[in-house]
């Protein structure tokens, strides 16, 4: 509850810097991307085929240091997050320095005995975090290992779900999500996915649009549905969601859910911003060799790390996220990035209101 209210207490000053550039925040939402490793080969990700020279344990100690305890959401992505063995050290040094409400780590399963050890430790050793687990599953059984390029990879994930859920037994911190991406390549096949995905009853389910992100290395490639394909697709999804009996936290999550998959909509119709943006002012991505990024869409670099002796503040002021921030505000990029998209909405009235509508329609 204080940091909820600490994080409703902020939405002004953000709005307020946002507006005029003043005061000065650090972002409350921060993805970690601390490597392009990965052993799955999937048709919407080629970041498997980059080589980057990653951020030490040590350089993320100076890193994390030096932003302190601003962010309430820490996001740790890859690659795949659970092939680096300095995981969980990272993750209790986010704790120890920034002391997020939440740490979320999205997985695609294959490593079932490391991912369970790793996330016991770290949910027993960090019992005032609430750490977010996402699994990422696209299609059901042979559709899935297709899709993501692994022979077996279904029933892997399968395995890592069952023993995530024997640890929820035992650590009320851990929360299981399953994580799905809607793309050229399965929005016709949606029907089995959402209802294989709900049965499994995971504490949330989350789906978002293919988009074609420098990040990813998928700048070129014809992923993202048009409108009328995915709102075939995510409408389906949305029957089901309204006849969910959802409660409490999850009953939240979902009101904010259904929100985003319709402004998801309005963006794919207009191309544009369908409300104001606050990456690289409420949120921001720092890249695995050390770049600041405003979002992983356009990565448009606010200044390097270890050329700025690590230090986030300085880069994060600079002239240059001064120049990139105005970009955003004009609205010369858009995008339905979800990361940044559930931040922006608690900073939009029409988008609370339309939230608090869900919550009391689900």
């Amino acid at each position: 509850m204080k940091n909820k209210l600490k994080l409703l207490s902020f939405i002004p000053l953000y709005k307020l810097n946002r507006a005029i550039g003043w005061p000065k925040l650090l972002p409350l939402n921060l993805t970690l991307s601390i490597s392009t490793d990965c052993n799955s080969r999937c048709q919407t990700c080629q970041i498997w085929q980059k080589k980057e020279n990653d951020l030490t344990i040590k350089e993320w100690d100076k890193i994390l240091a030096s932003i302190g305890k601003s962010p309430f959401w820490i996001t740790i992505s890859g690659g795949e997050p659970f092939l680096q063995k300095h995981l969980t050290e990272l993750v209790k040094k986010c704790h120890h320095y920034c002391q997020p409400a939440i740490i979320n780590i999205p997985t695609n399963g294959l490593l079932t005995a490391i991912i369970t050890n790793e996330v016991e430790k770290m949910c027993r050793d960090l019992d005032c975090i609430q750490l977010i687990i996402n699994l990422s599953i696209d299609g059901v059984a042979e559709k899935h290992d297709q899709l993501r390029g692994v022979k077996g990879n279904f029933e892997k994930v399968l395995s890592t779900l069952n023993n995530l859920k024997k640890l929820q037994q035992k650590y009320t911190n851990l929360t299981i999500g399953i994580h799905s991406v809607i793309s050229n390549y399965n929005y016709q096949d949606v029907d089995q996915l959402f209802d294989w995905a709900l049965s499994m009853k995971p504490n949330q389910y989350i789906t978002e649009i293919a988009e074609q992100r420098i990040e990813l290395a998928t700048k070129n490639q014809p992923l993202t549905p048009t409108y009328e394909n995915y709102s075939l697709a995510i409408n389906k999804l949305i029957e089901r969601i309204k006849k969910q009996n959802f409660k409490g936290v999850a009953k939240i999550t979902e009101a904010f859910r259904l929100e985003y998959y319709n402004n998801v909509k309005k963006y794919l119709k207009s191309g544009k911003q369908v409300i104001p943006c606050y990456a690289g002012i409420a949120s921001a991505q720092i890249y695995c060799q050390g770049e600041v990024w405003e979002c992983c869409i356009e990565a448009n670099s606010f200044g390097n790390l270890r050329e700025n002796g690590y230090n986030f503040p300085k880069i994060w002021y600079s002239k240059k996220a001064k120049a990139i921030r105005k970009k955003v505000k004009n609205g010369d990029c858009g995008c339905p990035l979800a990361n940044a998209s559930y931040t922006n909405m608690l900073f939009n009235c029409r988008s609370l209101f339309n939230v608090l509508k869900n919550y009391f329609t689900l």
